[in-house]
């Protein structure tokens, strides 16, 4: 049995879907069942409720041996722990004792650097997986930098103004995945028994990119001409509360994006083993003009 949480997500969707490609007994936990579609309703079994409380958690790792984990957005947190740390909490208590064998989480690239310390989102993701690998049970980390698809939040822009805008220098060389590469990653790691103990397994893409590099790209699968626009973290941060995004969830973006401008994301060495294969342009060819071209 698998245990998918954040099955309706982006990541965790594509988790679901290759698990049940597979022809495997999946569980998930959703808070609300009618968001999944009718075919995966009939072939999963289902724990209503938030994976923060207990007995849900509880419900789901009975009898299961892997746990994909990713917390949901927590936009209006009060605080950045509170959205990764204080979220898991109670699965952290629950594991010891639970039978679960393995668990395979979402995070970040970063560990054991000084950027690390203040990075946001970053820094408790990476705090998330100390309070996982506390409990005993093996975990492995998936050490992503920033995702290809966060650009298609901008999609209404790039359709409408051909720009897209970043906090971090767009000459700036660094690994950017796609969604679709982490999904196939965790689905790896959480089929694979041979493992134990704790681990970060990076996913890094195939290149290493600037976001001038990524516009070029854009402009060329797009037919038309799309260029990055870097704008100020006081800018950045108030563009985030308008959109109702809490001060401390706001400021904690903000403190993940300057240490990724200061080279957060380039700290691991790219080899076969960490790169994963769909390109930028491949991605845009397939995710962003669709998005972009839809009426």
């Amino acid at each position: 049995m698998y245990v998918v949480t954040t099955p309706t997500g982006q990541i965790g969707s594509l988790v679901l879907a290759q698990l049940l490609a597979g022809n495997v007994p999946v569980r998930v936990v959703v808070r609300d069942p009618a968001k999944l579609p009718a075919a995966v309703r009939d072939r999963v079994e289902v724990v209503e409720g938030s994976h923060r409380d207990a007995g849900v958690v509880a419900r789901a790792f009975d009898g299961a041996e892997a746990v994909f984990w990713l917390p949901p957005p927590s936009p209006r947190a009060a605080r950045v722990e509170d959205a990764f740390v204080g979220f898991s909490a109670a699965a952290c208590r629950a594991l010891p004792g639970s039978g679960v064998r393995r668990v395979v989480g979402v995070s970040a690239l970063g560990r054991g650097t000084p950027l690390a310390r203040r990075a946001g989102h970053v820094t408790a993701s990476l705090a998330m997986d100390d309070a996982f690998a506390a409990t005993g049970v093996p975990y492995r980390a998936l050490a992503l930098p920033s995702f290809m698809d966060n650009l298609l939040r901008q999609t209404r822009r790039i359709r409408e103004e051909n720009r897209f805008l970043t906090m971090i220098s767009p000459s700036l060389k660094s690994p950017a995945c796609a969604v679709r590469d982490i999904a196939r990653a965790a689905v790896a790691q959480l089929r694979d028994a041979s493992w134990t103990g704790f681990g970060e397994v990076p996913v890094l893409g195939p290149e290493d990119l600037s976001f001038d590099e990524m516009a070029g790209i854009m402009s060329e699968v797009l037919a038309r001409p799309v260029r990055c626009e870097r704008v100020a973290p006081d800018v950045f941060r108030a563009r985030l509360v308008v959109a109702g995004m809490s001060e401390a969830m706001a400021q904690a973006q903000v403190e993940m994006a300057l240490a990724k401008d200061a080279g957060l994301d380039n700290a691991v060495t790219r080899t076969p083993q960490t790169s994963s294969p769909t390109t930028f342009r491949t991605w845009c060819q397939e995710v962003l003009r669709p998005a972009v071209t839809a009426a």
